[in-house]
């Protein structure tokens, strides 16, 4: 084969390739974050983030790709191109808005403390004083998240262990290597429905992200820096889905309750 006919076979190819990637849309989520994101043996994704994406791509009349990655593996993987947008109850933070772009946050829900129902800590109603109670305390929480960031910038004196996955950090509570577990309430209340969360509770606190900016700006979709065009379209359709209630209804059906942030 001459150089200009191979030189044609590989533009065609280019074309297929390009053309087939079209109207798709890859997703790079958790999937081990029950309701957020859970994911099977076979890669299928379900949850409130595999929700959202399907409602997001058929918005944008786009085809769903879910690739399954851990948490604090997202956002560089994102950036490597590895898929297009995250979305994985990742909550924008300034850190993170230093690394990528985020769209609308469509979505907030309260971080709580879970502990064993004997815990000193348990029957703790405000935050100032669970905050001090925490001093000297194993703390447990998801690395790379906003819950770490806050323990370690208010709690500097509690003894903190992170883990990659929210059922390793469980285990070690139901164990009792640690003595409270941080998260959002969502992901812990799962914990709680099970044989071994008998004896566990939560703090009768709900940490809000405006008590402080390291828990975020809500829940956002994750999107490169340089792919504004589809920022745009993201913002949009995302506004549409809370104003016309279909992202209210999947957080209804995962969380029973509507988590759902307006745009304005």
């Amino acid at each position: 084969m001459n150089l200009k006919i191979v030189s044609l076979a590989l533009l065609l190819a280019s074309f297929s390739t390009a053309h087939a990637a079209e109207g798709q849309l890859s997703i790079g989520t958790e999937g081990a974050y029950p309701p957020w994101s859970m994911a099977d043996a076979s890669g299928n994704v379900t949850g409130f983030d595999a929700d959202v994406g399907n409602l997001l791509c058929t918005k944008l009349a786009m085809k769903c790709r879910f690739v399954v990655q851990a948490f604090d593996g997202l956002i560089p993987a994102l950036k490597a191109k590895r898929f297009d947008v995250i979305i994985s109850g990742m909550s924008i933070t300034q850190e993170r808005k230093k690394e990528i772009n985020f769209s609308v946050g469509y979505a907030e829900l309260a971080n709580m403390f879970l502990v064993p129902k004997s815990s000193d800590l348990s029957g703790i109603k405000d935050i100032d004083t669970l905050l001090k109670a925490l001093d000297g305390k194993t703390v447990g929480v998801q690395t790379g998240t906003t819950h770490a960031n806050f323990i370690t910038k208010r709690v500097p004196a509690a003894n903190l262990k992170t883990y990659d996955t929210l059922d390793n950090m469980q285990i070690d509570l139901a164990s009792g290597r640690i003595e409270a577990a941080f998260a959002d309430a969502s992901a812990l209340q799962d914990f709680l429905a099970k044989p071994e969360g008998k004896d566990f509770q939560f703090v009768d606190v709900k940490v809000q992200s405006k008590y402080d900016p390291s828990l975020g700006e809500g829940i956002g979709v994750g999107i490169a820096k340089e792919n504004t065009e589809l920022k745009a379209k993201v913002d949009k359709a995302l506004c549409d889905l809370v104003a016309d209630g279909s992202i209210g209804k999947a957080s209804e059906k995962w969380f029973k309750m509507d988590i759902s942030r307006p745009c304005n």
